[in-house]
């Protein structure tokens, strides 16, 4: 019976024996919605010998609840509005596209940081596998799918290694393949099943990042 994971780099480990059948495929990506998701993200990177990369997407909080998300925003400005959310609320159109505009700043700034000076890859006709270390509402997997879909990949996998039973349902909507190793019935918050989920920082993904492509020399071609 399952209890919790011991850290995300745990978790990783575990969900990659999942993701086997995209083992030492020329045509796949693992993309982190970082912070949380990137040491997940190395573990499966590593298992399946693919690139990893991240995919910047920002949750919107709502004003004074900034745990609880109206939507999220992603690399390419799309961006995604939980409609039950606003209307239970009544939150107001101004203060939801003044949260976008702040979260832009952020997005920018994270994309930057994470990339420097690499150019953000094209995933046209390849397979994307995203992940993140858990999803409760799913607003920033919603916004991060959608997104990609636009690149015209070849086929979207969402892969988490714990995630809400409705939330894990309702994104297979957006995607060719959903894997939520773990839905707990008692689901309150993604942090309750780990036993370490302290922050992931901002040098821990760029090390991550830096020791991913360091591991691998070819540079990530679909098709080839």
């Amino acid at each position: 019976m399952f209890t919790r994971f011991r850290d995300r780099n745990e978790a990783g480990k575990i969900l990659a024996q999942h993701l086997l059948p995209y083992q030492n495929r020329p045509d796949v990506v693992v993309l982190a919605l970082p912070r949380g998701g990137v040491p997940v993200a190395f573990e499966i990177a590593q298992a399946l010998h693919v690139p990893l990369d991240v995919f910047v997407v920002r949750k919107l909080g709502v004003p004074g609840q900034e745990e609880l998300a109206m939507g999220a925003i992603a690399s390419g400005g799309t961006y995604v509005i939980n409609e039950d959310v606003v209307a239970h609320l009544g939150i107001s159109s101004s203060t939801i596209e003044g949260a976008i505009r702040r979260e832009e700043i952020e997005l920018l700034r994270r994309e930057q940081l994470y990339r420097g000076d690499r150019e953000r890859p094209s995933f046209e006709e390849a397979v994307v596998i995203l992940v993140d270390d858990g999803l409760a509402t799913g607003s920033t997997m919603r916004a991060a799918a959608q997104a990609l879909r636009k690149q015209k990949p070849h086929r979207i996998v969402i892969a988490v290694p714990v995630a809400a039973q409705m939330t894990c349902s309702d994104l297979r909507d957006l995607a060719d393949e959903v894997i939520c190793l773990y839905t707990p019935d008692a689901f309150h918050a993604v942090g309750q099943w780990y036993d370490d989920f302290s922050q992931t920082t901002d040098q821990e993904v760029r090390d991550l990042l830096a020791r991913a492509a360091i591991k691998r020399e070819t540079v990530f071609k679909p098709g080839e």
